[in-house]
C-alpha cells in the first residue's frame, strides 16, 4: 500500500526528484572525496613539514566542502518541496474522496477516523518522504562509494565492516521488527482518542447538565494513558535503536585503531591513510545507521498508507451514472414502491412506500420515532439509495442525474441544522453563492429571522461561530431554512425544521412560506400536526410502512394511528389555531 501511494501521488514529481538524486550524489561524492584529501595532507604536509602542499590542499578541501555544503542545501530544498506538494495532493485527495462520500461510507468509516487519516496519517507519510529525499537517497551512495573508498585505503581493515555492518542489520532489524504493531495500534488509538474528544466537545452542554464532568476527564485520561503507554513501548524500542547502532560504530573504530596500529608500525599502512579509513568506516556505518532510521520510519508510515488507501480505494455508494438524463421541467417528487434496508440489518427501514407531490403541492410525513421519515427525506435527495422501488424528480429516476444536477434542485432543511463558521451572510450563500443582499433579507424575513438578525451586530456581517453555536437552536434553525429558501430550488425538503420554533413563529413562517413556494414541491417532515394540517396531503408511517395517506379531515375519519398522534396533541393543536388565527390576523397572543 505504500507503495502504491507514493507512486500514485509523486508522478508528478519525477523532475525534482532527478534533481534530489542528482544533488545528493554530487554532495555524497564531494564527503567521500574530503577524507582522501585529509590523508594526502596528513602524509605529504604534516608529516614532512611542507606548508605550502597543506595551504594548497587545505584550499581544495575548503572548495569542496563548500560544494557539499551547496548541493545538500538544493538537495534538502527539493526534497522539502516534493513532500511538501506530497502531502498536499494526499489530503486534497482524502478531502475531495470523503465529500464525495454517502452517509453510508461516513457512517462505517467514522468521522474521528477520517479527521485522523486526512491529518495525522497524511503527516507520517509526507515525514517518511521528506526524510527520504534529505537522508536516505545519499545512504546508498554513501555506504557503497564508502566501501570503495576505503578498499583503495587498506584491503585487510575492510574486514571490520565484513563485521560491524552485518551486526549492525540484524540487530536493529530485531528492533524493528518489534515496532511494527506498535505503530499499527498507536494509530488506531489516536482514532478513539479522536472520537472520544469530538463526542466530549460537541456534547459540552449535555456534559454539563448531568455533572459527567469527572466521568468525561477519567474516559479522556484513560484514552490518553492507552496512547502514552503505546507511545512509550514504541519510544523505548527507537531509544534502544541509537544507542545500539552507536555502540557498534565506536567498538568498529576502535577495533580499526587497534589493527590499523599494527600495520602502521609496519609500514605497510600511512598514518593519513588510517585517518582515512576510520573517516570512510563511520562514515559507512552512519549511512546504514541513517537507512536504519528510515526503516522506522517505514512501519508508522506503511500502517498510514493503508488507512489512506482504505479512503482512497472506497467507492462511494452515490454514484454518478455514465450518461446522465437530463432534469424535468416539471417539479414534482415521486415514490414508486420504495424501500431501503441498511446493509446487514434484519428489518427493513422502509418498505413499499408510493406517494407523489406536484408543483405547488405540499406532503408532509409524521409518524413515531424510527418510522422511517428522515430516511424517506434522504431518499429523495439521493443522500441514500433506495433498496428497491424507485424515487423520480421531475420523471426521472434520481439515479440516472448527475448528482450535482440533482442537488441544486433540491433545497433542504436537515434536522439538525448546521451552520459554518463565517458571517450570516456567508452562511446563506451557501445556498447560492450569488445571492445579493436584497434576496437575502426577502429569505431572512419568510424565514422569521431578519429581526434577529438585524439585532445582531454587523446584521448580514454578523459574526456566526462553527456549528452555529453563538445563536440559539431556534435562530439556528431559521438561518437554515432562510439557506433554503434562497436557493429556488424546485424540491423543498424540511426534515423537522420547525420543531425549535414557538407556535406563534411556526404560524407565520408556513405563512409566509406559502406564496413563496408556489412553483415548487413541498416535502414536511413534522411531529406537530399543528404544522401540516394544511398539507395538500399527509403521509402517515409506522415502522417504515404507510398506514394513512389523505388530508387533514381524511385521515381523522379513516386512519386510527393519526388519530392517536391527534388525541395526544390534542391541547396543542387548539392552542396552535388559536395562534395560527391570530397570527393571520397580525394579533398574536402569548
Amino acid at each position: 500500500m505504500l507503495l502504491r501511494l507514493l507512486r500514485l501521488h509523486l508522478r508528478r514529481y519525477v523532475r525534482p526528484l532527478s534533481l534530489v538524486v542528482l544533488f545528493q550524489a554530487v554532495q555524497t561524492i564531494a564527503a567521500l572525496y574530503l577524507p582522501r584529501l585529509n590523508a594526502d595532507i596528513i602524509d605529504n604536509g604534516v608529516l614532512r613539514g611542507d606548508t605550502g602542499y597543506i595551504w594548497r590542499h587545505g584550499a581544495w578541501m575548503l572548495a569542496v566542502t563548500v560544494v557539499q555544503i551547496a548541493f545538500s542545501v538544493l538537495a534538502i530544498y527539493y526534497g522539502s518541496t516534493v513532500a511538501a506538494g506530497f502531502g498536499r495532493d494526499v489530503r486534497t485527495d482524502l478531502f475531495q474522496r470523503t465529500t464525495s462520500f454517502s452517509a453510508r461510507e461516513i457512517a462505517d468509516l467514522g468521522a474521528p477516523s477520517l479527521i485522523t487519516r486526512v491529518t495525522n496519517d497524511v503527516t507520517q507519510v509526507q515525514t517518511l518522504v521528506q526524510m527520504t529525499c534529505t537522508l536516505l537517497v545519499g545512504a546508498p551512495i554513501m555506504a557503497v562509494g564508502g566501501l570503495v573508498m576505503a578498499l583503495q585505503e587498506d584491503v585487510p581493515l575492510t574486514g571490520v565492516l565484513a563485521v560491524a555492518i552485518p551486526v549492525m542489520v540484524i540487530v536493529i532489524g530485531n528492533i524493528l521488527i518489534r515496532m511494527v504493531p506498535t505503530f499499527r495500534v498507536m494509530q488506531d488509538r489516536i482514532d478513539d482518542l479522536n472520537r472520544v474528544a469530538r463526542e466530549q466537545i460537541t456534547g459540552m452542554r449535555v456534559v454539563r447538565a448531568f455533572v459527567r464532568e469527572p466521568y468525561e476527564t477519567d474516559r479522556f485520561e484513560t484514552k490518553s494513558g492507552i496512547i502514552t503507554r503505546t507511545a512509550m513501548r514504541g519510544g523505548r524500542l527507537m531509544g534502544l535503536m541509537f544507542p545500539t547502532a552507536m555502540a557498534i560504530v565506536n567498538v568498529s573504530s576502535v577495533a580499526a585503531v587497534w589493527f590499523g596500529a599494527d600495520r602502521v608500525n609496519s609500514g605497510d599502512l600511512a598514518m593519513g591513510e588510517l585517518v582515512a579509513f576510520l573517516t570512510y568506516l563511520t562514515q559507512i556505518l552512519m549511512s546504514v545507521l541513517l537507512a536504519t532510521y528510515m526503516a522506522a520510519l517505514v512501519p508508522r508510515a506503511a500502517v498510514s498508507s493503508e488507512r489512506i488507501m482504505e479512503v482512497l480505494s472506497t467507492e462511494t455508494s452515490i454514484s454518478a451514472p455514465t450518461s446522465p438524463l437530463p432534469l424535468g421541467p416539471s417539479a414534482s417528487v415521486e415514490f414508486d414502491h420504495v424501500g431501503f434496508r441498511y446493509p446487514g440489518a434484519e428489518h427493513a427501514v422502509l418498505s413499499g412506500i408510493s406517494v407523489t407531490c406536484a408543483a405547488g403541492e405540499t406532503l408532509a410525513v409524521i409518524g413515531s420515532t424510527g418510522s422511517g421519515k428522515t430516511t424517506l427525506v434522504n431518499l429523495a435527495a439521493r443522500l441514500l439509495d433506495a433498496s428497491e422501488g424507485t424515487v423520480r424528480l421531475n420523471g426521472t429516476d434520481v439515479r440516472d442525474l448527475a448528482p450535482d444536477q440533482l442537488w441544486n434542485a433540491i433545497g433542504i432543511v436537515p434536522q439538525k441544522p448546521y451552520l459554518f463558521s463565517g458571517t450570516v451572510a456567508s452562511n446563506l450563500r451557501v445556498g447560492r453563492d450569488d445571492a445579493t443582499e436584497a434576496e437575502m433579507w426577502a429569505a431572512l424575513e419568510i424565514a422569521q429571522a431578519a429581526d434577529f438578525v438585524r439585532a445582531m451586530d454587523g446584521g448580514l456581517d454578523a459574526t456566526i461561530t462553527q456549528g452555529g453555536t453563538n445563536v440559539s437552536g431556534g435562530q439556528r434553525q431559521r438561518l437554515a431554512i432562510a439557506r433554503a429558501l434562497i436557493r429556488r430550488p424546485a424540491l423543498y425538503l424540511f426534515d423537522d425544521s420547525f420543531s425549535a420554533l414557538d407556535m406563534a413563529t411556526d404560524a407565520r413562517l408556513r405563512a409566509a412560506l406559502g406564496p413563496w413556494t408556489t412553483e415548487a414541491a413541498v416535502i414536511v417532515v413534522a411531529q406537530r400536526v399543528s404544522s401540516i394540517r394544511d398539507a395538500t396531503r399527509i403521509l402517515v408511517l409506522e415502522d417504515g410502512e404507510t398506514v394513512g395517506l389523505g388530508t387533514h379531515d381524511e385521515l381523522l375519519s379513516n386512519c386510527p394511528t393519526y388519530q392517536e398522534i391527534v388525541a395526544s396533541q390534542l391541547t396543542v393543536d387548539e392552542l396552535a389555531a388559536e395562534t395560527s388565527t391570530n397570527a393571520t390576523t397580525g394579533e398574536v397572543t402569548s
